[in-house]
C-alpha cells in the first residue's frame, strides 16, 4: 500500500470507477511493465482492495479482464473541530461518507477535555459502522487512521498548534501526537481551510488545477490549491487569509491587528448585513486573485452556506469591478459556493489519510 506504483494504481483504480481497468491500460498510464502491474495487481486483489470487473472487448486477442477498487476494503475518519462544534465522519476509499455525526465542542476547553470528546466521537462512530476489536480502533481492520482539521495557524508538518486565533492556550500543543496516542491509530493535523481545498481538488469540484477556497464561519481562511498542490508555505502557515489588514483604523481582531477582513466580515454578519461582509470579502478575494492570479474562487462554511447566493454575488461584483479598472484581458475570475455542505471540511480532513493511499503527496 506505501509503493509509490501501487498507489499510481491505486489512483487510476479509484478514477475508473465501476467500469474498471484493464493491466494493459493500467500499464501505458503508469509506465510500468505489464509484468510489474500484474505483481501489483495480483497483490491488491489479495489484499481486498482490487477486485475483477468482468471483461471488456479487445482489439486483437481474447477479451482483457477489468479490475475496480473496492471501495469498502479501506476507511479513513475526518474529524472538523470548529470552534464551537464537532462534525465526524467516516468515508470510503472512494471519499462516500457512510456514517457521520456532530456534537457542540468548546473549543477553549482544556486540551485533555476536548480530547476526550473527540475520542469518544470518533470511537462510537467507528465502532458503531465497522465494530471495534479487543484493541478498540486499532482492531478495526480497514481503517486506515484519523484526519482532524480545525483553525489554524499550526505545523501541519508535526502535528503541533500555533496560536489558534482566539485560544492561545492551545500554542504549542502536540495534538496529532496526543489524540494518537489515545486513539492508538496514526493521526493527521492541518488547518480546516487545508483540509477543504484537499477535498475540492481530489474531488475535481473547482475544475481548475489552481483555485482558493475561502472559509467563513466562525473565522475566515483560505485553502489554496496551485499547479494541483495544496500550498502550505515554507513553515505550512500559508492561507492565514483572514488577517489581512485592509483597514488601518478598522475594528480589533482577535489577533491583534485592527481591520483584518475577517474583523471586519464577522462584524457585519453580526449586525445582519451580509451584503457588507461579501463586499469585504471580496475586497480580500480580489487582492488574492491579483497576487496569485488563480482561476477559481470557492466559498464555503457556515456563514456562506446560509446565504449563498449573497456571498457568490458580492464577491463577483467586487472582483468584476477590479478587473475592469485593472482592464484585465479575458473572463473575469468565476465566483462558486462550494456544493459539499458543511461536511467539507470533515471529509477534507478523512482525504488527509486516503490521499496519500492514492499517490497525492500533497495531503
Amino acid at each position: 500500500m506505501r509503493s509509490h506504483n501501487a498507489a499510481l494504481v491505486l489512483g487510476l483504480l479509484r478514477d475508473a470507477g465501476a467500469e474498471g481497468i484493464s493491466r494493459l491500460e493500467l500499464a501505458e498510464r503508469t509506465g510500468l511493465t505489464p509484468q510489474a502491474v500484474s505483481k501489483i495487481t495480483a497483490r491488491l486483489r489479495e489484499e481486498g482492495y482490487a477486485a475483477e470487473a468482468g471483461r471488456r472487448a479487445s482489439t486483437g486477442g481474447k477479451p482483457r479482464t477489468v479490475l475496480r477498487l473496492v471501495p469498502e476494503a479501506g476507511h479513513a475518519v475526518g474529524v472538523h473541530l470548529d470552534r464551537d462544534e464537532l462534525r465526524v465522519v467516516l468515508v470510503d476509499l472512494d471519499g462516500a461518507v457512510v456514517a457521520q455525526r456532530r456534537a457542540e465542542l468548546d473549543l477553549g476547553a482544556r486540551a485533555e477535555a476536548v480530547l476526550g470528546v473527540v475520542a469518544e466521537a470518533v470511537e462510537e462512530l467507528v465502532g458503531e459502522a465497522l465494530g471495534l476489536g479487543d484493541e478498540g480502533l486499532a482492531g478495526a481492520g480497514t481503517l486506515l487512521g484519523v484526519g482532524v482539521a480545525l483553525p489554524g495557524p499550526l505545523d501541519h508538518s508535526r502535528g503541533v498548534l500555533h496560536r489558534v486565533t482566539g485560544f492561545p492556550e492551545w500554542d504549542g500543543f502536540p495534538l496529532r501526537d496526543a489524540l494518537g496516542e489515545r486513539l492508538g491509530v496514526p493521526v493527521v493535523v492541518d488547518k480546516d481551510t487545508n483540509a477543504a481545498a484537499l477535498g475540492l481538488s481530489v474531488g475535481g469540484e473547482a475544475g481548475s488545477r489552481s483555485f482558493a477556497y475561502l472559509h467563513l464561519g466562525t473565522g475566515l481562511g483560505a485553502g489554496l490549491v496551485i499547479g494541483g498542490r495544496v500550498h502550505r508555505g515554507a513553515r505550512t502557515g500559508a492561507g492565514e487569509f483572514g488577517h489581512q489588514v485592509i483597514q488601518l483604523d478598522g475594528p480589533l481582531c482577535e489577533c491583534g491587528n485592527r481591520g483584518c477582513v475577517e474583523a471586519l466580515c464577522l462584524a457585519a454578519v453580526g449586525r445582519g448585513e451580509p451584503g457588507e461582509a461579501a463586499r469585504v470579502l471580496g475586497v480580500g478575494a480580489a487582492n488574492l486573485v491579483a497576487l496569485l492570479d488563480i482561476d477559481v474562487v470557492l466559498l464555503g462554511g457556515r456563514t456562506v452556506a446560509g446565504e449563498p447566493g449573497v456571498f457568490v454575488r458580492g464577491v463577483e461584483d467586487v472582483l468584476d469591478a477590479r478587473a475592469r479598472r485593472a482592464g484585465a484581458r479575458g473572463e473575469p475570475v468565476p465566483v462558486r459556493s462550494s456544493t459539499r455542505g458543511e461536511r467539507l471540511v470533515a471529509e477534507g480532513a478523512a482525504q488527509l489519510l486516503l490521499a496519500p493511499v492514492f499517490g497525492r503527496g500533497d495531503a
